[in-house]
């Protein structure tokens, strides 16, 4: 699972101390169904982009589970959680990012409260409901909402599209108020 943030604000290194998080060195936070990483694969004079990288250990999912028999077995082991974006994916965004998404920024407050032209991508998101659900969502809150449908399999483009959509959110927003969108709507979705 993957969300990448960012922003042409000036100067784009604010980011950085929004987040908490240097832009100069990866961090790592384990979780006892996985770990997640935050880096910046961009940080220049004109724009910085933070990624978070949810690495879900599909075992450590299972462990602990009662039964273990009949066809519900495999699928515990089987599925999309650790590729799709999910509850799972917003508990870490309120844990690796809590100062954010609470609206706190310790070493310069006033950027915590300060809209700023933000972008958020999400590579793959499942939405049973289709794209206009998407699109219902998070454009009464402010975004500009592209979205993508993934297909099933590139190589049968006649089997049609997955449940599955790349998203693509922009608008000028606080950090906080994108963290808690995202926060609220990953799981309803």
């Amino acid at each position: 699972m993957l969300l990448s943030i960012s922003t042409t604000h000036q100067p784009p290194s604010d980011l950085g101390y929004l987040l908490g998080k240097n832009p100069a060195r990866a961090q790592a936070k384990d979780f006892n169904f996985g770990r997640a990483h935050v880096f910046y694969p961009e940080s220049g004079a004109s724009r910085c982009t933070a990624c978070l990288l949810l690495d879900l250990d599909p075992v450590d999912l299972v462990r602990g589970r009662e039964g273990g028999q009949g066809e519900g077995a495999i699928g515990h082991y089987v599925n999309d959680r650790p590729y799709v974006a999910s509850s799972l994916f917003a508990g870490a965004i309120a844990q690796v990012f809590r100062s954010a998404l609470n609206g706190h920024c310790s070493e310069r407050p006033e950027l915590a409260s300060l809209a700023i032209p933000l972008e958020a991508e999400i590579p793959v998101l499942r939405c049973q409901a289709g794209e206009a659900r998407l699109h219902a969502c998070f454009a009464p809150l402010g975004y500009a909402v592209s979205t993508t449908p993934l297909p099933l399999d590139k190589q049968f483009p006649e089997w049609g599209d997955s449940p599955y959509y790349a998203l693509m959110l922009r608008g000028n927003v606080t950090l906080a108020n994108l963290l808690a969108h995202l926060y609220v709507l990953l799981p309803a979705l």
